[in-house]
């Protein structure tokens, strides 16, 4: 297999532009893993967190200025404890952002915005994948900039996102690897120590790279995320339209531990692929050979609008350095769930955001933001 490292910075095959100390490739183009970088888990302390803001009304018809005060709500809590860095087309998306932010009470000193513009607001499959090396010397900190293609072409068109993380890498002005595949970032979850959790539902679906089989998905794996173990999941919940990103269904909440969201009522038609998952995690090993712990969520009571069943999930929450910021959904389930999700992370603090409108765009909060690691 042939990996490609298309870059104007850097010449990835001079190991003296890297000064590692274990430099080792293959003779192929170096990839990332080859190189010591690999991507840490979300629960890993970051510099910022990465948005675009939300501005396209197809993806909210009838709907996106109600999302702006919860979605402002969301960079209230991101910017107690980190940098938010938000992707905006011009002074206009950005004087009209940070009006908004500034009403929500957001610490505006925490606030960057980058001029670049988008398609759409899911960061988290667009936005840039940042590996890190801590002991290099120089580019502690590099992008993997996947492929994108809008879940398969479904929502054209996709051309300003797929640019996103190769414009980050130039602003920033580090490294960027290109693999040439598709990948996007809610695809994946990450423990931090080698492991990496996804669905076959979704990276093997033939609208994403028909061209290679799972062996060959998990060598592009290996290679630009820096890990040494997938463990595959069959499916995802209905009405996601990204066909079962892991994030909707399993997340690592430390390196050994997953939470799983599970289904009660056996009519429903999440129940059955949420049992399979289940017992797919439980006949898992880790690399040290543990079996993962595994914590049970509620999916929340059906969300619907305009005769549609929306991917509502209480696993689409996101890990900030101080907070982990939870969609809720106006349901009896919400406190529960909370509180499942608060046992996770004693050393930080748990917040529920209604999220019952931004779920009409067909995601939350993990799916709207990208995490950049610090180093």
């Amino acid at each position: 297999m042939e990996y490609t490292s298309k870059n104007s910075l850097t010449n990835f095959n001079d190991p003296k532009n890297f000064h590692l100390t274990d430099l080792h490739t293959t003779g192929l183009a170096a990839t990332p893993k080859s190189l010591g970088y690999y991507f840490p888990a979300e629960f890993a302390p970051h510099t910022a967190t990465w948005l675009s803001w939300p501005h396209k009304e197809a993806s909210w018809p009838g709907k996106i200025d109600a999302i702006y005060p919860n979605y402002s709500l969301f960079v209230k809590y991101l910017a107690e404890s980190e940098f938010v860095h938000i992707n905006v087309a011009n002074d206009a998306m950005q004087a009209f952002a940070a009006g908004h932010l500034e009403k929500a009470g957001v610490n505006m000193d925490k606030v960057r915005f980058f001029k670049h513009p988008t398609n759409d607001a899911w960061c988290r499959d667009h936005g840039p994948a940042f590996l890190v090396n801590p002991v290099a010397i120089e580019n502690k900190k590099v992008i993997v900039d996947w492929g994108y293609n809008a879940w398969g072409g479904k929502y054209p068109p996709y051309d300003l996102d797929d640019v996103i993380p190769t414009l980050i890498a130039n602003a920033y002005g580090i490294p960027v690897f290109h693999p040439g595949i598709v990948m996007e970032g809610g695809s994946v979850d990450f423990n931090g120590a080698g492991t990496l959790l996804t669905s076959k539902s979704c990276l093997l679906n033939k609208n994403r790279n028909p061209h290679l089989n799972q062996q060959q998905i998990e060598e592009y794996l290996f290679n630009f995320y820096g890990v040494d173990q997938v463990l595959w999941v069959d499916d995802g919940i209905i009405g996601d339209d990204t066909d079962g990103h892991i994030d909707d269904t399993v997340r690592f909440v430390n390196e050994d531990t997953v939470i799983t969201v599970i289904e009660d009522d056996k009519a429903d038609d999440n129940y059955e692929i949420l049992q399979t998952n289940l017992k797919q995690l439980r006949a898992m090993r880790l690399l040290n050979g543990k079996q993962l712990n595994i914590i049970e969520l509620p999916m929340p009571d059906t969300v619907e609008y305009d005769g549609q069943r929306l991917p509502a999930s209480y696993g689409n929450f996101y890990i900030s350095n101080r907070h982990v910021i939870v969609p809720t959904f106006r349901s009896k389930k919400d406190d529960k769930a909370l509180e499942i999700i608060a046992g996770c992370f004693t050393n930080r603090e748990v917040v529920g955001i209604d999220s019952t409108d931004i779920i009409w765009g067909l995601g939350s909060f993990h799916c709207l933001s990208q995490q950049e690691p610090a180093v």
